[in-house]
C-alpha cells in the first residue's frame, strides 16, 4: 500500500477550512468611560471625599475625572501599570504634588469636608494629619531617637522630656520597633538594616498623631522578611489610622487591604472588595492585569 500517496488523497479530499476572522482586544481607551469607575467607590462614613480630580503635568493629563470616598480606619490599595497614576493620585491627598512646579490639580478633594486645596489652608498642619511613608526608607542622618522626636518637636507636641520620650517609645512600639532598639536609641538611624529603616519612617510619621498614612511602594526595597513585617504593622495601625497604600505587588494588595482600586491610564477604572477585585472583577480590564496580561 502507497502510504505517501493515501496521505496526499486524504488531504486533498478534505474540505478547505472556514477562516474565522480574529478578533482583535480593543484598546483601552475605547473601553474605558471618563469619569465612570464601576463597583464601590463610594463609603458610608468617608475620611476623604474626592470629586473630579483631575491632575495635569504642563498639559498632559495624568489624572482624568476621578471621584472616590476613602473610608475612616480603611486600608485601601492603588493597584495598576506602571505610569497609570496611582502614585499621582496618592500625592494629591497631602498636596505632596505642591512641590511639582507644572503640576496642577482640579476638583474636589476634602478631608472631613474640608478642602484640602483651600488657599488659606495651612499644609503643614494637613501634612501633619496625612502623613507619608515613601518607597524607600529615607530616615534623617540623626540618631533613632531624633528621627522619631523631629515631627514632635517641630508641632510643639511635647513641653517636656518625659513627654518626648514616652512619644518616641509609643511610636516606636506601634511600629514594632521598640524592643530591638530600647538599648541603642542614640545610635545613628542610617546603620539600621532596610526594614528597620522603613519601619522607622513609619514611626516617624506616626509620632505626630496622624489620622492618615500614605503609603506610596513601602515594600518594594525590602526583603520578604522585612515585607512581613512592615504588612503584619499595616493590619495593626488600621486600628487607629485609615491607611492609603500604593503597591506593585498584587499579592500585598489582597493580603493587607479592604478594599482595592486599580487604576488604567489615569482612570479609576474599578473599586471593590478586594477578595471580589481578585476573585471576580466586574471590568475587563481589571481582569487582564490581574490575570497577568498586561501590566
Amino acid at each position: 500500500m502507497n502510504t505517501v500517496n493515501t496521505t496526499i488523497a486524504s488531504e486533498v479530499s478534505q474540505p478547505d477550512e472556514v477562516a474565522v476572522p480574529v478578533q482583535e482586544s480593543k484598546p483601552a481607551e475605547t473601553i474605558i468611560e471618563e469619569g465612570k469607575t464601576v463597583g464601590k467607590p463610594f463609603s458610608d462614613d468617608p475620611k476623604f471625599k474626592l470629586r473630579d480630580v483631575e491632575v495635569f503635568y504642563g498639559d498632559a493629563p495624568a489624572i482624568k475625572k476621578i471621584s472616590l470616598d476613602i473610608g475612616c480606619n480603611e486600608v485601601i490599595a492603588f493597584i495598576g501599570p506602571s505610569g497609570c497614576g496611582k502614585s499621582t493620585f496618592l500625592r494629591c491627598l497631602n498636596r505632596m504634588n505642591d512641590s511639582i512646579d507644572i503640576c496642577r490639580v482640579k476638583g474636589s478633594l476634602k478631608l472631613d469636608d474640608h478642602d484640602i486645596y483651600d488657599p488659606k489652608r495651612d499644609v503643614v498642619e494637613l501634612r501633619a494629619r496625612v502623613g507619608m511613608v515613601f518607597q524607600k526608607p529615607n530616615p534623617f542622618p540623626k540618631s533613632i531617637y531624633d528621627n522619631v522626636a523631629y515631627g514632635p518637636r517641630i508641632h510643639g507636641l511635647a513641653n517636656r522630656k518625659s513627654d518626648l520620650d514616652e512619644i518616641v517609645e509609643n511610636s516606636l512600639r506601634k511600629a514594632g520597633l521598640w524592643d530591638e532598639v530600647k538599648d541603642r536609641l542614640d545610635a545613628n538611624a542610617t546603620g539600621m538594616s532596610g526594614g528597620q529603616q522603613q519601619r522607622l519612617c513609619i514611626a516617624r510619621a506616626i509620632a505626630v498623631s496622624p489620622e492618615v498614612v500614605l503609603m506610596d511602594e513601602p515594600c518594594s526595597a525590602l526583603d520578604p522578611i522585612a515585607t512581613a513585617k512592615v504588612e503584619e504593622l499595616i493590619a495593626e495601625l488600621s486600628e487607629s489610622y485609615t491607611i492609603v497604600i500604593v503597591t506593585h505587588s498584587m499579592q500585598q494588595a489582597a493580603r493587607v487591604s479592604h478594599r482595592t482600586a486599580y487604576f488604567h491610564l489615569g482612570h479609576l477604572v474599578e473599586v471593590n472588595e478586594t477578595n471580589k477585585v481578585f476573585t471576580s472583577p466586574e471590568h475587563e480590564l481589571t481582569e487582564s492585569y490581574i490575570t497577568g496580561r498586561f501590566g
